[in-house]
């Protein structure tokens, strides 16, 4: 790559990079950041890198607290969604989702955060009855009813989650999220998708953070989670290697 741009003459915007690495720094950060600590850490002017947070938040990319410190917006979230759904996450899970299916016989599905909501990327029916058929790849999930809602609250940064809930996002009890954080895998209620229940557990990057959920979903009059924690976290554990 760098050879082509040194063929064709042509070179990186530096002010696009210094701008960026502001994103990079918000990013790296587990809550809001102020300017002299943008600016500090970029090696930028006070003035410079103001200019620069202005543009991104002119773009959408971040807002400012009321306090006047910066964050990232949920802009961020949903480009970084769209990159997971491009990098074919579900193509590259399908293997461990179908050798999960044909071992507990029940449907796998993997879902990630979209907006307040969840959506369903990847898929794989059990050989059984469809659970339901309006229930397929594209669908939107509750963020605290839904299973898959639940685990990547859970996961998530308190930061993100009062992000989430300033946007209008209805979450699930935070005694019930803390609780899913130290058990490690969460129980839907059955009345985000009627007559049918869940249990999902995250998935992790290389990094740490919980960028999907993989659940195994069945109709509620058979729905046992107790045969199905230990095969899904075994094939958890096969996705968290993939990376």
């Amino acid at each position: 790559m760098l050879e082509a741009r040194e063929a064709g003459g042509v070179r990186p915007l530096s002010s696009v990079l210094k701008t960026l690495q502001l994103l990079d720094l918000l990013g790296k950060s587990d809550r809001p950041m102020k300017l002299m600590e943008l600016a500090a850490a970029s090696g930028g002017s006070r003035a410079t890198t103001y200019q620069k947070l202005l543009t991104l938040m002119e773009a959408g990319w971040l807002e400012q607290t009321e306090q006047g410190s910066y964050r990232l917006s949920l802009h961020a979230a949903l480009v970084g969604e769209t990159a997971l759904v491009q990098a074919n996450l579900g193509e590259r899970f399908a293997h461990v989702m179908q050798e999960l299916v044909l071992q507990v016989g029940e449907t796998a599905s993997l879902a990630v955060l979209n907006g307040n909501c969840v959506r369903l990327v990847r898929r794989v029916e059990a050989q059984q009855v469809a659970v339901r058929a309006d229930v397929k790849v594209g669908t939107l999930l509750s963020l605290n009813d839904s299973s898959s809602g639940r685990v990547l609250t859970a996961f998530s940064s308190p930061a993100y989650r009062e992000m989430l809930q300033r946007q209008g996002a209805v979450l699930a009890r935070p005694a019930l999220l803390k609780a899913i954080a130290a058990q490690g895998y969460a129980v839907s209620e059955g009345t985000d998708t009627p007559g049918v229940q869940s249990v999902a557990m995250p998935v992790f990057d290389a990094k740490g953070a919980c960028i999907a959920a993989l659940s195994l979903v069945t109709p509620a009059s058979r729905f046992d989670p107790d045969k199905l924690i230990g095969p899904l976290r075994e094939a958890v554990q096969t996705l968290n290697q993939l990376k």
